[in-house]
């Protein structure tokens, strides 16, 4: 009887060890699969598909390090770095390997907010002005009769200026939030001021995230750092995350270095960000893989360490355009998702996820053509894992005529990151018969088609623009996400 109950046991660790070793080797084939059949994000109806390999890829945008987690039906399925965390060494990305999370900074400070509010500490609706000890907005004729909220800022309707950040080279003197606030040196960007009516439209503004920061920071007392670890990455065990600007010496040798478009390394490799709730999180895609898992659970009642279901689910409800309170949120067809893109500079990163699915991912690269990675990336992921609305976009492009080819060709100038650097110019041009865009530095040189419905698609990584046409029906200018864009006079 004792012999037959070994055999049992024995029979059953070994069917254990049977599955876990079928689980690995069908975890690996989704991972092969997942990387080596990469297309570009737009492809023309009725082409031949041109499938390539992730290394393909790394190698063309000059990209040395990649980290990806992916999560299935809730859980965290698997997590794995690729290429190495500085061009030119043997040190291997693994998925503990510390990249700049740049704006998905965002909807993580948001969730400590959140908090906040729903501990009473702060209003969603009342003036920001009533949260501020140390600096304030400072009044104008936008802001008569609508005020500048909390909610405003974490959506981007706020009204505000300050799109992004460029960060601080290495070495360089810090401002502290007030200065960079109020565009004093040594800050590098403009004075966060109103320049439309709040509420009235969406326009993104890193600005106005720095100054829920700081709302934040003189409600509570504590500095942002602390507060976030206190709030969202103990309670969630985000262990591999901090608010660090600069980054500690016992951090960097986990750090993966920043590389500009053309592979170079960026001087003291990475900028410092202050602005530490738009753009100062460092992390790993598993890290911020819990923030997404946590995120969905408090929305679904079966979690509260951060946010009440409630407040979870307002979290995720679209405010203006297509942001929350603090992610962009979307859905396709039955299939909500949140997501959020970050830009640093040598860092390029995105998060996905479909709470009701359970599924998502987090993508991370230590390159500037990392954008164009992680878009093939998620495409792909969504091939494997069946997610609605990432899957590679078919177009049917019509023809160009000489009159619209004529009035496209040009430089388009964009607003300048900072005062500092030299304004950036979207240049279309024609080759062998075919509309190419590019941006140096933002965007690579790329074939790009015209659709029926005025829009204009970049093959490649679908970038997209749209044509905004005079009473005459000639292009006036270009749209890109209301941003308008004049064509430079001749």
């Amino acid at each position: 009887m004792q012999a037959s109950r070994l055999s049992q046991s024995a029979a059953l660790l070994l069917l254990t060890i049977a599955g876990a070793n079928v689980s690995a080797r069908s975890v690996d084939e989704q991972i092969k699969r997942v990387t080596s059949t990469l297309t570009q994000t737009v492809v023309i109806k009725g082409a031949p598909v041109k499938y390539h390999t992730l290394a393909d890829s790394m190698a063309k945008y000059k990209v040395p390090g990649v980290s990806i987690a992916v999560v299935h039906d809730g859980k965290l399925v698997w997590a794995q770095g690729f290429g190495v965390k500085t061009a030119g060494s043997k040190d291997a990305v693994t998925p503990n390997t510390l990249f700049q999370a740049a704006s998905i900074s965002k909807p993580v400070s948001a969730t400590a907010m959140l908090s906040l509010v729903q501990q009473g500490k702060l209003s969603l609706d009342a003036p920001v002005n009533t949260f501020l000890k140390t600096w304030q907005l400072p009044d104008n004729e936008f802001t008569k009769t609508e005020p500048v909220t909390l909610r405003r800022l974490v959506s981007h309707s706020a009204g505000l200026n300050v799109h992004g950040f460029p960060g601080y080279v290495s070495g360089a003197k810090l401002p502290n939030v007030q200065q960079i606030l109020d565009g004093k040196p040594p800050a590098n960007t403009k004075a966060v001021r109103v320049e439309m009516t709040p509420g009235s439209t969406w326009k993104y503004s890193g600005g106005g995230t720095t100054i829920m920061q700081l709302a934040m920071v003189d409600t509570t007392g504590e500095t942002f750092p602390a507060l976030m670890q206190r709030l969202v990455l103990g309670p969630i065990g985000m262990q591999h995350s901090a608010y660090e600007q600069p980054l500690s010496k016992a951090k960097q040798a986990l750090a993966a270095t920043g590389h500009d478009d053309e592979g170079k390394r960026i001087p003291g490799r990475w900028h410092t960000y202050p602005e530490l709730a738009a753009a100062g999180l460092w992390t790993t895609p598993t890290d911020l893989t819990k923030w997404a898992i946590e995120v969905t659970e408090a929305r679904s009642g079966k979690s509260t360490k951060i946010l009440s279901q409630k407040m979870a689910t307002e979290m995720l409800t679209e405010q203006k355009a297509s942001s929350g309170l603090g992610p962009m949120v979307g859905d396709s067809g039955d299939a909500k998702y949140f997501q959020h893109g970050g830009s640093n500079e040598g860092y390029r990163c995105f998060v996905a996820y479909f709470p009701a699915l359970g599924r998502g991912a987090v993508v991370m690269s230590n390159g500037e053509g990392g954008s164009l990675i992680y878009r093939q990336i998620l495409s792909s992921l969504a091939k494997e894992y069946h997610w609605p609305g990432y899957e590679t976009r078919e177009i049917e492009p019509i023809a160009l005529t000489p009159s619209t080819v004529e009035q496209l060709l040009g430089a388009y100038p964009l607003p300048p990151m900072s005062p500092t650097d030299k304004p950036p110019t979207l240049f279309i041009t024609q080759e062998n018969g075919k509309l190419m865009i590019e941006a140096a530095k933002y965007l690579s040189k790329t074939e790009i088609v015209l659709l029926a419905n005025d829009e204009l698609i970049a093959l490649e990584n679908g970038f997209q623009l749209k044509l905004v046409r005079d009473q005459d029906g000639r292009i006036a200018h270009l749209d890109f996400n209301s941003m308008k864009l004049v064509k430079k006079s001749r």
